[in-house]
């Protein structure tokens, strides 16, 4: 039996969509992809970077947003929401509707058995044809280890694996840092 044909959605289908959905999608090549609820781990790892950041950025011209802030990758067309997301300097924002940052400096995403290779590959290639991303934090939900990649040349990242709660990451392209002791507060491997 043949499987019906996909039929394509485009940006604009997309966006009039998303802006009045109770569910956030992702978009890629015409096709729209849900999004999952996250677990506790997840939620518990994201808003503990969110804090972390927000407070070391206070009065400095840098913004974070916490897994609401749509950003677009116009080099690809993929309309994404990452966990964490950081932009020093102005904002570009695409449209009049304020919701899709264009310029984003760090990219956080926490780790899921359903997600984590699409993070590390896919979504990272077009992560990376943004001219002003520059650091990309990889955290693992299930186990204390954080990847972090650091822009070197447009063709090239470094990656340092943390995997210590004493380690602290140095975040230079916004000016802070992070500790994994931060990064897991409240959040415990052990059964219960």
């Amino acid at each position: 039996m043949s499987q019906p044909a996909k039929t394509y959605i485009t940006p604009e289908e997309y966006l009039a969509l998303e802006r009045q959905a109770e569910y956030k999608s992702e978009y890629y090549d015409g096709e729209i992809f849900a999004m999952t609820g996250a677990s506790r781990k997840h939620n518990l790892i994201t808003l503990n970077i969110g804090a972390e950041l927000r407070n070391q950025l206070k009065n400095r011209a840098c913004e974070a947003y916490q897994n609401d802030m749509r950003v677009h990758v116009p080099a690809t067309g993929l309309y994404t929401y990452p966990d964490v997301v950081v932009v020093c300097g102005e904002p570009q924002l695409e449209d009049e509707h304020l919701d899709m940052l264009l310029n984003p400096t760090l990219i956080v995403e926490v780790l899921s058995k359903s997600t984590a290779r699409y993070d590390r590959t896919s979504k990272f290639s077009d992560y990376r044809s943004i001219p002003s991303f520059a650091e990309y934090l990889l955290v693992a939900q299930d186990e204390y280890r954080v990847e972090h990649y650091v822009k070197q040349t447009d063709a090239r990242w470094l990656l340092t694996e943390y995997r210590s709660l004493e380690a602290v990451i140095q975040l230079d392209s916004i000016q802070c840092s992070l500790s994994l002791k931060e990064i897991y507060d409240k959040v415990s491997f052990t059964q219960p």
